[in-house]
């Protein structure tokens, strides 16, 4: 268990305290998570470390995780100075998904996504007007990230 009085209680970053030896340690790991968890945008959702992560990377973690990151589903992991940092979610963290060009959130159990609906058909009485505009609204959404891509 984490001492309350060491680590702050939201991103679990390091406090500094007088007269600390190696200062720097605790400021950089500070630094690589308010890095990951101010605005995370990921590569990619994988189990495992991918072979050749580069430089500033951000990967969600899922299920079932394995390797260096066995047992941390649903965390972001970032790639760093030759490690993984990893961060745990809060609830209403949003990342942006590269790969699906849209948002997740979590809401404090698992990530979400918008799914485009279907286009309006079908029905007895057809308004061409109205489905033209049901179709753009939903574009714009899509283009806003709000839906991923098809």
């Amino acid at each position: 268990m984490t001492d309350p009085l060491s680590r702050t209680a939201r991103f679990d970053l390091p406090y500094l305290f007088a007269g600390q030896a190696q200062r720097e340690v605790f400021v950089n790991e500070a630094l690589a998570r308010i890095d990951t968890a101010m605005h995370p945008a990921i590569a990619d959702s994988l189990a495992e470390p991918p072979p050749n992560p580069q430089e500033g990377d951000c990967y969600l973690i899922v299920a079932p995780a394995g390797g260096a990151w066995e047992g941390q589903e649903g965390a972001l992991a970032s790639f760093g100075a030759g490690a993984w940092q990893l961060q745990k979610p809060l609830a209403g963290m949003r990342i942006w998904d590269r790969p699906r060009a849209a948002w997740a959130h979590f809401d404090g159990a698992a990530w979400k996504t918008a799914e485009m609906p279907p286009a309006p058909e079908g029905g007895g009485t057809i308004d061409a007007e109205a489905r033209a505009a049901i179709t753009q609204i939903l574009d714009r959404l899509r283009e806003v990230g709000i839906f991923s891509l098809p």
